[in-house]
């Protein structure tokens, strides 16, 4: 059998699907300790994992714009000709990609028509993503103890990115030793309804500082203006959004006494940074299928304009009281 010498790992975003999947390549790289390994993902994410001990190459153009751009990748990819393809992506695109490499697409792991290794069991979607993963590498034969039962799967370790951390740019005050709240107000502007009322979290903001709490508000620079709003009802919290990178938000997440979050992707690197965590869903989302892992308190509404402030705020401060 042909030794494999190289690997290419597809996982093209988003970043809850990323930190999802480091598992994942974790047991990839194991399986494969000798091997040049490639992951094909996307810009936002493709510094995160320059960072981690998985690859020996990271490339940023796995979703390529327009029939020219879609050509390079695939004629980049036939050319490298890698000895094992992990798909961890499994989605229309990536099956586009094994296609295009027919007729002799390399080993293929996942659930493309035709691949070699697929992944077989018919109710992968109805599996969290860290026991689906870890059931496809189990049918790979790289992963023979996978642990695929639900909820059986542990949060991802990232004690490789806490430790090349740099703190964010605003910290607390010398001195201070209030517990770090982290709130995650944000999510895809394409979801509303995953949403809680801005509002709320302002009064959870107004309710946490009076307890003694330090605030901080993290999300992307184009949802400072969620920040703002919460600050006009809890003038002390701090706006970190746009502030922030995915290394510094873990840092935060090791410290934090609590975070509470949409269904947004950060909360992932949070919940795996230790942070005790309130993920936030609607009936849009199966939290099952969809939440973070970790000590981690879901709480679901059909509805979340439905979900009263008085409910987050008693398990925020369950929270925050229990004994490290």
């Amino acid at each position: 059998m042909k030794a494999i010498q190289k690997v290419l790992v597809i996982k093209l975003g988003g970043l809850g699907e990323l930190v999802q999947a480091f598992p994942a390549f974790e047991r990839i790289r194991a399986a494969h300790p000798n091997a040049k390994i490639t992951l094909l993902t996307t810009q936002p994410y493709a510094a995160l994992a320059r960072l981690s001990p998985f690859f020996n190459q990271v490339e940023d153009d796995g979703r390529p714009h327009g029939p020219g751009g879609w050509a390079a990748l695939v004629v980049r990819l036939r050319h490298a000709r890698y000895d094992r393809v992990y798909d961890l992506q499994n989605d229309a695109g990536s099956k586009l990609i094994f296609q295009a490499l027919r007729p002799n697409p390399p080993p293929w792991s996942g659930t493309a028509l035709g691949c070699a290794l697929p992944h077989r069991n018919a109710h992968r979607e109805h599996m969290h993503l860290l026991e689906r993963q870890a059931d496809q590498l189990k049918d790979a034969g790289i992963w023979p103890d996978a642990p695929v039962r639900p909820l059986s799967a542990p949060p991802p370790d990232i004690s490789w990115i806490l430790a090349r951390s740099p703190q964010p740019r605003s910290t607390p005050a010398a001195g201070a030793r209030r517990p770090l709240v982290i709130l995650a107000p944000g999510s895809s502007a394409k979801s509303p309804e995953k949403r809680w009322p801005i509002e709320r979290y302002g009064e959870l903001a107004r309710r946490l500082q009076e307890a003694g709490d330090d605030v901080v508000v993290i999300g992307a620079l184009q949802e400072a203006a969620l920040a703002h709003a919460v600050q006009r009802l809890a003038p002390r919290t701090r706006d970190l959004t746009g502030r922030t990178d995915f290394a510094q938000i873990a840092a935060l997440g090791a410290r934090a006494a609590l975070a509470v979050g949409n269904e947004v992707g950060a909360l992932h690197l949070i919940a795996a940074a230790g942070a005790p965590t309130i993920a936030l869903f609607s009936n849009a989302s199966d939290p099952t299928l969809a939440a973070p892992r970790g000590h981690v308190t879901v709480l679901q509404s059909p509805d979340l304009k439905d979900l009263p402030v008085d409910t987050v705020v008693r398990a925020a401060l369950a929270l925050i009281e229990q004994p490290a």
